[in-house]
């Protein structure tokens, strides 16, 4: 199955296997062809980058937008990632991880606190930090206390300003840079929109700088680290906040029961989303089963476009009260780390 990229390199083409991970084409030889015709300098970079900021400034987008697919998902809910989901971009001269965090924030319930260890975890496997910042929003106590951990951190951290896009008056950049450069010596400060993808190249650039000298530490054609079920749950989970509101999509956990290829071709999965409570569950299973339809076929076609293939998905609802508090349901649900 091969497919036009939706990256900024429009002409570059993917190639999706049915198996459990993400990877491009592989085409041998191709990346050393490359150096030699736009004149690379030999030296290659490999290392890990975070995306840190606080819920909803476009990290998962930006992630997605840097390596040229879909892999995290994305909404206008704050707190949409929980894990920490890595993204492969390999290029002539460098193989860049990014490691998308959950959004840190002031936690409520014991899910929470995990998200923020798995954000403050990851400035202690990176080689650089980035800071995303939305330049729509006011700076407030929610970057003070990310920044208090930032100058902590013994890597350079980048000042990412985010959706410049939504700017009216390009002028207010300066403004908007001026009020974050006095809290710590950034390594630089990069404008970009990781919708208009404006200002990624540049980002890119920045990047590689930082990163050590070394190979790639990935197949060149790996898109993630993710398996495909991991892929599928969380699409699952999109379409369900997507098409909710106030407390569900923050109390939906959702959970692959079967993920098996079918003799036919197609993949056959089974999934369960969990609520917090019987009022939830109608609301998501909604008027004769309309909207859990939607949301089925939604990430359906969502899963369909990365395998390649025909897809049967069957979905169940069920009640797991409180399982946001609860070690148990966090850690069957795979939210739990070494600290917890």
């Amino acid at each position: 199955y091969k497919r036009q990229s939706s990256c900024r390199s429009a002409s570059r083409k993917k190639s999706w296997p049915k198996g459990a991970e993400l990877r491009r084409r592989n085409t041998p030889g191709k990346r050393w062809d490359e150096r030699e015709k736009v004149g690379y300098d030999m030296t290659h970079h490999s290392g890990f980058a975070a995306l840190i900021g606080r819920p909803n400034v476009g990290k998962s987008t930006l992630m997605n937008a840097m390596i040229g697919e879909k892999i995290a998902i994305m909404s206008d809910r704050p707190q949409t990632t929980r894990n920490r989901i890595m993204g492969i971009l390999s290029t002539a001269d460098a193989q860049i991880m990014f490691l998308d965090t959950p959004g840190i924030h002031k936690p409520l319930h014991k899910l929470g606190e995990y998200m923020n260890r798995q954000a403050e975890q990851a400035l202690e496997q990176v080689d650089v930090a980035c800071f995303v910042v939305d330049v729509t929003e006011k700076k407030g106590p929610g970057e003070a206390f990310i920044l208090a951990r930032l100058r902590q951190a013994k890597v350079p951290v980048l000042l990412v300003l985010n959706k410049i896009d939504a700017l009216e008056d390009k002028a207010q950049l300066l403004h908007i840079i001026t009020t974050y450069a006095g809290e710590m010596p950034f390594a630089a400060v990069l404008p970009v929109s990781a919708l208009t993808h404006e200002g990624l190249d540049e980002l890119q650039k920045e990047l590689v700088r930082h990163l050590p000298e070394g190979p790639d530490l990935y197949p060149e054609d790996e898109l993630t680290d993710q398996p495909m079920r991991a892929i599928a749950k969380e699409m699952i989970r999109e379409k369900v906040l997507l098409h909710t509101r106030d407390e569900i999509p923050h109390a939906i956990a959702v959970e692959v029961d079967d993920f098996k290829d079918r003799p036919s071709g197609t993949v056959y999965i089974s999934a369960t989303l969990y609520v917090e409570r019987e009022s939830q569950k109608g609301i998501v299973i909604g008027a004769k089963g309309a909207l859990l339809k939607k949301i089925g076929q939604e990430a359906r076609r969502d899963i369909e476009g990365l395998t390649g293939t025909g897809v049967y998905l069957d979905l169940w609802v069920k009640v797991r009260p409180g399982w946001r508090n609860k070690k148990k349901a966090l850690k069957e649900f795979g939210y739990e780390d070494e600290r917890s």
